[in-house]
C-alpha cells in the first residue's frame, strides 16, 4: 500500500444532502485549477461532471465571499486548515449520478475523480501555516448497497468550492439535460467570459476543448452550433460566434424562458449583477482590492448600482466625444472619474439636496 494511503486521514464535518438548488455557484479558483489549469477539461466524463455539481448543490449553503463574510474565513480556517490530511465526508444518491442506474457508471465517475490530479496539495492558512492534503478531488470512495457512495474532499478543494471571491452561476439541470460532456464544460467556460466576449485562434479553442478540427469554418458549424442549440434550450447563458480566418470570436448572452422554467427574480438579479461585476474587473482591470468597495456598493445597495450605471453611461459618453477609449482608464484611475461622475450625478437627486455629501464612496 502505498505510503499515502496510510497517513492519518482528519474528518472534521460531514455535509448531508439538502434541497437541490436551480442554479448553483461555481468559484472560479476552482474552475481555474480544477477544470482548466492543463487542458485535461475534455477528459473530465459526464457522470463525474454530475458528481461535481451535486457536491456544490450540497455545499451551496455553506459558500460565502470573504469579502462578505472575514470571520466565516477565519472559521473555515480553524476547522480545516490547522492539521495536514483534513477532510470533510459527504455522499451522494447514486441514481443522482446515473439516472439509469448503471453501477458500472458510477464507480466510474468516482474512480475518475478520485485519480484525476491525484497529488499533494497545500496552502496556506490565515495564520500563515502551510497545510498538506493528499489526493484528487474526492477521496476513498465507498459505494454501499443502500443506493449512496460516501466520499472524502480534501481541505484543499474543499476550500475552492466553499471560498468563492468571484464566481458564475451555471444551472443544476445543466448536466442532466445535455448529456455531452464537452458541450457542459463550454458551457462552464462561457459563463466566466465578459460580456463583451472574446476572440481565440482555433489551435487554443481546439486544445482547450480536445478537438481537432482543421478550420474554424468547421469548429464553428460542426462544434459551436450545437452546443448554442443546447445551451439554448437549457442554460442561462448562450452565445453568438463567427470567425475570421482562424480567429474566432465569441460573445455570451442571458437566455430566457430555459426549458420552460423561470428562475426566480432574486437569482436573476444576482446573475446579472455577477456578470456585470465580473464585466467591470476584467475590462479595467480592477484588482482584488480595488473591488471590494465597489464591488460592495454595487451589489448590495439598488440605488447606488443605478447611480454607477448612470455614471458608467457618462463615462464611456464623455470617452467617445473625446475619441478616448474607455479601456484606457484602468484600476484605481477608473474608479476615481467614475467616482467624479457620480458627485456629479449625485447633487441633481433629491437626496444630493438633502445630504450634499451623502454621495457613495467606491474607492
Amino acid at each position: 500500500m502505498p505510503f499515502h494511503e496510510t497517513e492519518l486521514k482528519i474528518i472534521r464535518k460531514a455535509f448531508e444532502n439538502t434541497k437541490l438548488q436551480q442554479q448553483i455557484r461555481l468559484g472560479n479558483h476552482f474552475v481555474d485549477d480544477f477544470i482548466f489549469d492543463d487542458h485535461q477539461a475534455a477528459e473530465i466524463p459526464i457522470n463525474a461532471l454530475r458528481v461535481i455539481f451535486n457536491i456544490i448543490s450540497i455545499l451551496s449553503s455553506e459558500q460565502f465571499r470573504p469579502e462578505d463574510r472575514p470571520k466565516q474565513l477565519s472559521l473555515f480556517d480553524q476547522e480545516f486548515e490547522t492539521q495536514n490530511n483534513t477532510f470533510a465526508s459527504m455522499r451522494i444518491k447514486n441514481n443522482k449520478i446515473s439516472p439509469s442506474g448503471s453501477t458500472r457508471q458510477v464507480i466510474e465517475a468516482y474512480e475518475f475523480l478520485a485519480k484525476f490530479k491525484m497529488g499533494w496539495y497545500k496552502s496556506v492558512n490565515s495564520k500563515g501555516k502551510e497545510i498538506r492534503t493528499f489526493g484528487g478531488l474526492i477521496s476513498t470512495p465507498s459505494y454501499d448497497q443502500r443506493g449512496y457512495t460516501s466520499f472524502l474532499i480534501s481541505s484543499y478543494w474543499l476550500k475552492k468550492l466553499i471560498v468563492i471571491p468571484q464566481y458564475n452561476y451555471v444551472l443544476y439541470n445543466l448536466v442532466y439535460n445535455i448529456k455531452n460532456n464537452k458541450h457542459i464544460i463550454f458551457a462552464i467556460w462561457l459563463s466566466k467570459l465578459p460580456e463583451n466576449g472574446t476572440v481565440l485562434k482555433l489551435v487554443t479553442l481546439n486544445e482547450k476543448f480536445g478537438l481537432n478540427y482543421k478550420t474554424a469554418n468547421d469548429f464553428c458549424f460542426k462544434f459551436l452550433k450545437p452546443v448554442r442549440s443546447n445551451l439554448d434550450r437549457y442554460s442561462n447563458i448562450s452565445f453568438n460566434y463567427r470567425y475570421i480566418s482562424d480567429n474566432i470570436f465569441i460573445h455570451p448572452y442571458l437566455t430566457k424562458n430555459i426549458a420552460g422554467e423561470n428562475t426566480s427574480p432574486n437569482a436573476d438579479i444576482h446573475f446579472k449583477i455577477t456578470y456585470r461585476l465580473g464585466y467591470f474587473k476584467k475590462k479595467y482591470k480592477l484588482n482584488e482590492q480595488e473591488m471590494l468597495r465597489f464591488s460592495y456598493q454595487y451589489r448590495n445597495i439598488p440605488q447606488t448600482r443605478e447611480l454607477i450605471e448612470k455614471a458608467y453611461h457618462c463615462f464611456v459618453r464623455g470617452n467617445r466625444q473625446k475619441k478616448l477609449k474607455s479601456s484606457y482608464f484602468r484600476g484605481k484611475l477608473f474608479l476615481e472619474e467614475i467616482q467624479k461622475i457620480i458627485i456629479e450625478l449625485y447633487k441633481d437627486t433629491k437626496m444630493g439636496k438633502l445630504l450634499p455629501n451623502g454621495y457613495p464612496v467606491i474607492l
